[in-house]
């Protein structure tokens, strides 16, 4: 049986890392995580994964490019397709939920791919606490 929080991880790990080595993996985990344990962010996992703006007109439908993982908001069915990634996708959500595998992030709370320059990430790049795989990892609550 797979929990509310382990299926919101699962999910994002899916969908922002499937492809990526396990050790990314788990680093985009525990962003998820970090916010989890921020004050400023949602107290739970699933929040924290769904956080976003949605329409007025529709409370249930996110707002394109509004999301903070931009997965949920990209129009795409979010349903995993890759069996074998959504088994592993659950397997290291398991592991991080319950907290069998230190946090080694120091307090990442954000990341991006390396192929993009967002404004929040140029602008701090004094915060990047590691470049994993195809990710960069930051911690903006310093």
């Amino acid at each position: 049986m797979i929990t509310g929080a382990v299926m919101c991880l699962a999910l994002n790990i899916y969908h922002e890392a499937r492809s990526q080595s396990l050790v990314e993996q788990l680093a985009v985990s525990f962003v998820v995580m970090n916010r989890v344990d921020s004050e400023k962010y949602p107290d739970t996992v699933c929040d924290v994964v769904y956080q976003a703006k949605f329409h007025k007109s529709n409370p249930t439908l996110p707002i394109r490019n509004a999301c903070q993982f931009s997965w949920f908001c990209n129009g795409i069915k979010d349903e995993p397709t890759q069996q074998k990634a959504w088994e592993d996708a659950q397997y290291v959500a398991r592991r991080v939920i319950y907290k069998e595998i230190p946090n080694f992030m120091e307090g990442a709370d954000h990341y991006h791919a390396n192929y993009v320059y967002p404004n929040w990430g140029i602008n701090n790049a004094d915060k990047v606490v590691a470049k994993i795989g195809a990710h960069v990892f930051y911690n903006l609550e310093d």
